[in-house]
């Protein structure tokens, strides 16, 4: 009797954590559809989520169009599932609730001050903006040639960008992006309702959406609209359908200042001053890429010249990282680097080179006449001159654009090589 009062005992103090442990929600794991609330409305992509190797851990992908863009590996805590993507700062936090999660999207701005969005996801559900809606008025497939004006009371007269908007359509679905002079607007998808085009991406760092109205027919037809970008920033946005669309010269926008001589020295993460005049330089090709961890423009160039520096750095040909961060602070930005160079296998240096101002990043290379964008790329020979310098970069998600790209990138690389 005293041994069952005592094995009774000790299952009523085990029953309150048997009890928790029976009702620990789990994630279901395939495709889930999310959205964040933005002031344009519900911006949806997908996710698919599937279970990792240890026990309340998933790996995520975050699902636009064409690309499973790989997030952090999640992370369960009782109800609640953290997807984070430390690259760019960021996280979803969900509570897991059967076939829901609800939650925000957290970004780090600077030091503490964070921009939090409202966060939640179903399971089971992959389409875009609507399970169903009226056939569309048009086929949107092709070239379109954009332009887009900054709205609200900060916009200064004038202020607008050239682009060019690159789609494929099939039935009510919709895939593409927009080119712009300083980078494209990487893997875009969304739908067609009617006379209504919706088009949406989220990447961890950016939250784009897109709405627009079609107008006219055949080779007169216009798009008109509005660009949402994170919770609160707008544009306004009108294309025209027109095969020939075209940007500003990539090469023409940032030059070298006359009589200069391009030359840089800044850290890498453990402290040490690469300059271009060391050694490993000398008589070499180099590739000076000016980007910044929290850039996907510049993450998708990455993805370019790691495996590209892989295979040809044998050829006498270097490549070197000028990171402008959030902070020049090395003790804060130098493990992030790391981390960037381990999660791309970056063979190359990437150095910390200042903040991610573009004015800032100017004055810290005074030989050129301006940095215009992240990612700019700049071509030395191997006597040490400039010999191109390229603005922007057309990732990917442009398709034939990027393919552009990466044949005139080889052919001047050999050109180069062969002087």
């Amino acid at each position: 009797m005293k041994n069952l009062v005592k094995n009774t005992f000790i299952s009523f103090l085990f029953l309150p954590f048997l009890l928790n442990c029976q009702s620990s929600p789990t994630v279901k794991t395939g495709v889930w559809r999310a959205t964040l609330e933005t002031s344009g409305g519900q911006l949806p992509f997908g996710l698919s989520i599937e279970p990792a190797a240890q026990a309340g851990k998933y790996t995520v992908f975050a699902l636009n169009g064409a690309e499973r863009l790989p997030m952090d590996e999640a992370t369960l805590v009782g109800d609640t599932l953290r997807i984070p993507m430390d690259l760019f700062e960021s996280e979803l936090v969900g509570k897991v609730s059967g076939d829901k999660l609800t939650g925000v999207w957290r970004k780090r701005r600077v030091k503490a001050d964070f921009q939090v969005v409202p966060f939640s996801a179903e399971f089971g559900q992959d389409y875009r903006f609507a399970p169903a809606g009226k056939a569309p008025a048009a086929d949107l497939s092709g070239t379109w040639q954009t332009l887009f004006r900054a709205a609200g009371a900060e916009a200064a007269p004038g202020d607008t960008t050239v682009a060019v908007g690159v789609f494929k359509q099939q039935g009510s679905d919709v895939s593409g992006t927009f080119l712009t002079p300083t980078g494209d607007y990487r893997y875009l998808a969304g739908n067609v309702f009617g006379d209504s085009l919706l088009l949406s991406c989220f990447d961890g760092n950016h939250a784009f959406l897109f709405k627009a109205r079609l107008a006219g027919a055949g080779t007169d037809r216009t798009l008109t609209g509005v660009f949402h970008s994170g919770p609160t920033y707008r544009e306004t946005w009108t294309a025209r359908l027109n095969p020939n669309a075209t940007l500003p010269d990539p090469a023409k926008l940032t030059y070298l200042k006359p009589g200069q001589r391009f030359s840089f020295a800044f850290p890498d993460p453990a402290g040490k001053t690469v300059s271009l005049s060391d050694p490993q330089f000398k008589g070499k090709v180099t590739v000076v890429q000016i980007m910044g961890s929290w850039c996907p423009n510049c993450m998708d160039e990455t993805k370019f010249l790691a495996p590209w520096y892989a295979k040809n750095k044998a050829r006498g040909v270097e490549v070197v990282g000028l990171a402008f961060e959030k902070t020049a602070d090395l003790a804060e930005y130098g493990p992030k680097l790391t981390r960037m160079s381990e999660r791309f296998q970056i063979q190359y240096p990437v150095l910390l080179a200042g903040t991610n101002d573009k004015a800032e990043a100017a004055k810290s290379l005074p030989a050129l006449s301006s940095v215009v964008a992240f990612p700019t790329t700049i071509f030395v020979d191997k006597k040490g001159a400039v010999r191109h310098i390229h603005t922007g970069f057309s990732g990917p998600g442009t398709g034939v654009y990027y393919d552009q790209y990466v044949g005139e990138f080889n052919r001047l690389i050999d050109k180069l090589l062969a002087e």
